[in-house]
């Protein structure tokens, strides 16, 4: 039989102690009990798999509240439970709004102190394994973001990417936008064929053309021979058009006509060009504002935006930047043969609670910077960047910056039943929709997940 999860309890008084350690294990869970949080916590830097903290407030030495922040230090993802002395409620909603996950008071009723106990590591198990389903989306299209804006995006190009539609992808200068193109070409039925990108913005308009249709010998100056372009390459493929609002009109009504009919004339040529593609687009601009000003045509932006993706800012999905701080700091540190680099807590924290205007573009120029000029293996404020040293101060009040009213007693930020449909959505995502598959993946029978799916009233589709 599977035991239950590791828990270790801090608690200096012998008898507490081992009144909540036997409570324990009779459900049988594997304690670790200590009576200082010094030892307690060199235990929980060997041993990951620890599930929950069990922790007393008033101990010798450092108190709940630093086991609580260094807890979260080692494994973000461990639980904590406080126990606070009978009548100290505002100790226990400070705890609350510092991140634990529930509190008792003494003396400690045993029948609460297993029931807490059971919902928080339920709770936490939940929770890793959506992180562990959401994960598997994100690598299934190489791109790296387990937030909640960025599971969403997953979910659409799920749907997205076996279709023939054309895309309109709308986000901010450097959040990914070929990346994301280049994902819904690779999980299409096109993926055989080619992805070709091209950035309208970069190309002078009397080449632009030449670019996109090709152009036969003698069709001006310079024209040697023939030339294929762009679409005639990408025949039974993608083509990839960034900042589609720099299009000029001319080009814009020639585009048009691609989308609608599938042919093209080289320039020029006589001869129509059959082709089979589909077109993604992304912009940085309002295009509803730029047609309203006469420099895009309406009909094609609504040919384009059969379907419209959004990719979220970095300033959006805060929770994504340690993630991409660490996958950019493993490949630079790699190319530049310090593979010992890290962020120490507090550069991690300032830089979490910068904007990044740039977004990824940004963060990623920002990491290889440091690769290079970091002096010591860990990255402290001070060896930021001085832009970025300045916002140093504002970084650290928005990294610690506390919700207005205190948490309810059991609520980590989302309900069991939250955590769970998200679980289930995730799971029926990744196998598409296939409810036995999604039943194995969460580990639990079909006719269970049948019941939650009514519970929740998810719809078949869903």
């Amino acid at each position: 039989m599977t035991s239950k999860p590791h828990i270790i309890v801090i608690e200096d008084d012998d008898g507490n102690r081992r009144t909540v350690t036997r409570a324990l294990e009779r459900e049988g869970y594997r304690v670790e009990p200590f009576g200082e949080a010094d030892s307690a916590l060199r235990y929980l830097r060997e041993h990951r798999d620890v599930a929950l903290v069990i922790t007393d407030l008033m101990l010798p030495g450092m108190n709940g509240f630093g086991v609580l922040e260094a807890s979260r230090n080692i494994d973000p993802e461990v639980g904590l439970l406080m126990i606070t002395g009978h009548g100290s409620v505002e100790s226990a909603v400070d705890a609350m709004k510092r991140g634990a996950d529930d509190y008792l008071t003494k003396p400690v009723d045993l029948f609460e102190l297993r029931k807490r106990t059971s919902a928080i590591v339920e709770k936490r198990r939940l929770t890793r394994r959506v992180d562990e389903l959401e994960s598997r989306l994100g690598e299934r299209f190489k791109i790296i973001g387990t937030s909640k804006p960025m599971q969403d995006l997953f979910r659409q190009m799920e749907l997205v990417s076996p279709a023939r539609a054309n895309v309109l992808i709308v986000s901010e200068s450097g959040t990914g936008k070929e990346l994301v193109a280049n994902a819904l070409h690779e999980h299409s039925p096109r993926r055989a064929k080619r992805f070709l990108p091209l950035n309208c913005a970069a190309i002078p308009s009397e080449i632009l053309e030449s670019e996109l249709f090709g152009h036969e010998r003698g069709a001006f100056t310079g024209a040697t021979a023939r030339k294929r372009g762009k679409f005639e390459l990408a025949d039974g493929g993608t083509v990839f058009l960034d900042e589609i609002g720099e299009l000029p009109l001319e080009m814009q009504a020639k585009l048009l006509r691609v989308l609608e009919q599938q042919d093209f004339m080289r320039v020029g040529g006589t001869e129509t060009i059959k082709i089979d593609i589909r077109v993604i687009a992304a912009t940085n601009s309002d295009l509803e504002a730029a047609i309203e000003q006469g420099r895009f045509r309406s009909d094609l932006y609504y040919r384009l935006k059969v379907v419209t993706l959004r990719i979220p800012p970095l300033r959006e999905r805060p929770e994504d930047i340690p993630l991409l701080l660490k996958h950019f700091l493993a490949i630079y540190g790699a190319e530049n043969r310090r593979e010992s680099l890290r962020f120490s807590p507090e550069a991690m924290r300032v830089l979490v609670g910068l904007r990044w205007e740039g977004n990824v573009r940004e963060l990623r120029n920002v990491v290889e910077s440091l690769a290079v000029l970091a002096p010591h293996d860990e990255i402290r404020p001070a060896d930021l960047p001085e832009e970025y040293r300045r916002n140093v101060p504002a970084a650290d009040a928005a990294a610690a910056a506390e919700p207005a009213e205190p948490a309810a007693p059991g609520d980590g930020g989302q309900t069991m039943e939250e955590i769970e449909r998200r679980a289930i959505l995730t799971a029926l995502a990744q196998t598409g929709g296939n409810r036995t598959r999604a039943a194995e993946v969460l580990g639990i029978g079909l006719r269970t997940l049948q019941r939650k799916l009514k519970d929740y009233r998810l719809a078949p589709r869903e």
